[in-house]
C-alpha cells in the first residue's frame, strides 16, 4: 500500500494570502452557527492582504480607522517600513506596492521598472510639505534674532507656525554660531550647541534628501555669491554642491531613523531642538492633542522655510491588488476624509490641487491654520541623477540602481 508524503507548504506569501481566512472562526452555539472574525460587524468575504513596502506615509495605513475602513472594501495592509531610498534599492518582486515618500525614489523605482518591461501606475493621493519641527522657546529665540516671523492667526495670539528665513538660518549654521549665542536663556531653556536643524539618515529618508534640496537650493541661488537659477547641471557640479553644504548637514550627529519620533517625546526639546518633518505629522500631534486633551499642544510649533518644496509621495502599485488599493486610497471619499483628519493635504479627486479641505477641518477642530505666502520662493530640485549624486556625496551613501535608456546612459 502506497502512502503519500505530506503535502509541500504553500509558499510565504501564500500564508500571508490564506491567513485572514484562518482568522475566521466558525462555531456552533444553540444549533446556529455564529461567524467570528477580527472586525465582527463584516459579513463573510474574501480578505486579500496587500504586501506592501512603505516609508513615512505608512503612518496612514497604520491608523486604526484606515485599517478598518480598507477591511470594509476586504483589503488588509500588510508593512514592511523602511526608508525611501532603501525602497529604491531593494527588490520588491514579492510585494503589491511600495510607497516612498518622496519623487526622487519614485522616479528611480518607476524608471527602474520601466527599464525591465515592466511598467507601473502610480498614484498621487496627498502631498505634505517639508516643514522644520521645534519648540516654543526655540522659535522665539529665532524670532529675536530677525530669522523667524510668526504667521497670524491665531485666536490667542499664540501662534502655532512661524516663517523661517532660510538664508540668514543657514548663515547662523555655517558660522557655527549656538543658541547660547542668541541668547536662549532669555527664554528659560539652556543650550549651548549649535544652531542647526537636524534630519533623519540622509542615506535612508526623503524627508532628509528633500531638506539637503532646499539647503542646496538656497545656498546656490538665493545666497549673495550666486546667481538666481543655479543648481547643478552636471555630476561634476552636483558634486561640488554637496561638498559645498556638507558641513551644512553633517554636523547633527549620528541620525535618528523617523526624526517625528524624536520631536514628539518628551526628551525632544533637549536632543532634537529643530527637527527636519513633514506638516502631516505635526498636524496630525496636533489633532490628537486636540482630541484627548481638549486643547493644542502649545509648546511644539512649526518653522515654515521661506524656501519650500511640496513632496508627492507615490504609491507605486505592481499588481492588480496594489492598483485596487491605490484606487480606494485615491478615490474613497471615507479614506480621503481620513487623510484630512490625519492633517494630510488631500488632492482633488480629479487629480487637481493639493488644498482640498485640510483648513475647513482643522477650522472645524479649532485648529489654527498655516496662513503661507504665496510670495515665498519655490524651490528646485536637480534632475533625478544629479540630486542623487548630491545625497550620495552629502551622507556617503551606496548608489540607487540605475536604469538606462535607450542610448544606454543614466536617465
Amino acid at each position: 500500500m502506497r502512502v503519500a508524503g505530506p503535502a509541500p507548504a504553500p509558499p510565504r506569501r501564500l500564508w500571508r494570502r490564506l491567513l485572514p481566512a484562518a482568522l475566521a472562526l466558525v462555531t456552533a452555539v444553540s444549533g446556529g452557527l455564529v461567524l467570528v472574525t477580527e472586525q465582527a460587524a463584516l459579513p463573510f468575504q474574501r480578505i486579500v492582504t496587500i504586501e506592501a513596502k512603505m516609508a513615512s506615509k505608512s503612518d496612514y495605513f497604520d491608523d486604526p480607522e484606515v485599517r478598518r475602513l480598507l477591511m470594509r472594501h476586504g483589503i488588509r495592509v500588510h508593512i514592511t517600513r523602511m526608508g525611501s531610498r532603501e525602497i529604491a534599492h531593494q527588490d520588491y518582486d514579492d510585494y503589491d506596492v511600495v510607497f516612498p515618500s518622496g519623487q526622487p525614489a519614485a522616479d528611480s523605482i518607476t524608471r527602474r521598472r520601466a527599464d525591465e518591461g515592466r511598467p507601473v501606475t502610480a498614484y498621487r493621493p496627498f502631498v505634505s510639505p517639508i516643514v522644520l519641527g521645534t519648540y516654543r522657546e526655540y522659535a522665539e529665540t529665532l524670532k529675536d534674532a530677525g530669522i523667524a516671523t510668526p504667521l497670524p492667526g491665531a485666536g490667542d495670539g499664540q501662534t502655532l507656525y512661524y516663517r523661517l528665513d532660510m538664508r540668514r538660518f543657514l548663515a547662523l549654521t555655517a558660522a557655527g554660531r549656538r543658541w547660547t549665542d542668541l541668547h536662549i536663556e532669555r527664554h528659560g531653556l539652556h543650550n549651548d550647541n549649535r544652531v542647526l536643524a537636524q534630519t533623519s539618515d540622509i542615506c535612508e529618508a526623503n524627508s532628509a534628501g528633500t531638506y539637503l534640496g532646499l539647503v542646496s537650493y538656497v545656498d546656490h541661488t538665493v545666497g549673495e555669491h550666486r546667481a538666481k537659477g543655479d543648481i547643478p547641471q552636471d555630476l561634476a557640479q552636483a558634486e561640488e554642491f554637496g561638498r559645498d553644504i556638507r558641513a551644512l548637514l553633517n554636523d547633527q550627529g549620528m541620525p535618528s531613523s523617523e526624526k517625528n519620533e524624536t520631536y514628539v517625546s518628551a526628551e525632544g526639546k533637549s536632543i532634537s531642538p529643530i527637527a527636519v518633518i513633514y506638516e502631516h505629522q505635526f498636524l496630525a500631534h496636533q489633532l490628537q492633542a486636540k482630541a484627548s486633551s481638549g486643547h493644542v499642544d502649545a509648546s511644539r510649533v512649526l518653522l515654515y522655510p521661506s524656501a519650500r518644496f511640496f513632496t508627492e509621495p507615490q504609491l507605486i502599485a505592481l499588481t492588480p491588488d496594489g492598483e485596487r488599493l491605490g484606487e480606494l486610497v485615491s478615490h474613497d471619499e471615507a479614506l480621503r476624509e481620513r487623510a484630512r483628519e490625519l492633517g494630510f493635504r488631500v488632492r482633488d479627486d480629479d487629480g487637481g490641487s493639493a488644498d482640498g479641505t485640510l483648513d475647513d477641518h482643522l477650522r472645524a477642530q479649532h485648529i489654527q491654520v498655516p496662513m503661507l505666502s504665496a510670495d515665498d520662493t519655490k524651490a528646485v530640485l536637480p534632475r533625478l541623477d544629479l540630486f542623487e549624486r548630491m545625497v550620495e556625496v552629502v551622507g556617503d551613501c551606496d548608489p540607487l540602481p540605475k536604469a538606462s535608456t535607450a542610448d544606454g546612459e543614466a536617465p
